[in-house]
């Protein structure tokens, strides 16, 4: 008798697992909200939209919160001209200054080396050649070329404008001057007045509101 109940059981239950099935014609959603979204989907075909489709490019002129625009060229005269005039416009503390060894320790160390004189770990591997020293007086390196060449990349050196904010790359280049004065035997600069100027106020209340942007979209 509990056989037969059992197999009983087990025929309905395949029953109704067949009965769910057809493959001309999809199966019934019992929790539907979790299939489909109420919000539109990126990449989804709708007719409201231009083109049919969510996923549109942004509005012309538009600019992401806290970011600015760079007014030098990606050209050797840009090169130049930010070298010659571009000037850091946060002040050199020790704060920074750590602040700007670990960036580099992630983004720079491993081609330029942790002293900057050019032997990373790629370059001892022979995987990349030719990058030079900070010290290396022909290329006489400044903030603004500093800058520059991380904003755009220069030769084989990718840009770091997608990896890094504006504030975060004024603050890699305060410790590539540290390890530059350092190879030159220099004390490095270090700003003793307390007071920030108004653009680097400006610089470090954007680099707030992009950080907490940030930290609310996750």
């Amino acid at each position: 008798m509990k056989n037969t109940i059992k197999i009983l059981a087990a025929a309905v239950v395949m029953i109704c697992v067949v009965s769910c099935k057809k493959d001309s014609k999809p199966n019934y959603q019992f929790m539907p909200n979790m299939y489909e979204p109420l919000s539109y989907e990126t990449y989804g075909d709708y007719g409201i939209f231009p083109g049919g489709q969510e996923a549109m490019l942004p509005a012309e002129g538009s600019i992401p919160r806290g970011w600015m625009p760079y007014d030098f060229k990606n050209s050797q005269e840009g090169y130049l001209l930010a070298k010659d005039t571009l000037k850091n416009p946060i002040r050199y503390t020790k704060e920074n200054e750590d602040a700007g060894k670990e960036l580099y320790d992630i983004y720079c160390a491993i081609c330029h080396g942790g002293k900057g004189d050019g032997k990373g770990p790629l370059v001892q591997r022979e995987k990349i050649l030719g990058v030079p020293s900070y010290d290396d007086i022909g290329r006489a390196i400044t903030e603004g070329s500093i800058y520059h060449v991380m904003y755009y990349g220069i030769n084989s050196m990718g840009s770091y404008a997608s990896q890094t904010n504006e504030h975060e790359r004024w603050q890699i280049v305060q410790y590539v001057q540290k390890l530059k004065a350092d190879l030159e035997g220099k004390t490095p600069r270090i700003d003793t007045d307390a007071t920030p100027t108004v653009v680097e106020a400006k610089v470090e209340e954007e680099h707030h509101e992009s950080t907490e942007d940030h930290s609310n979209a996750h």
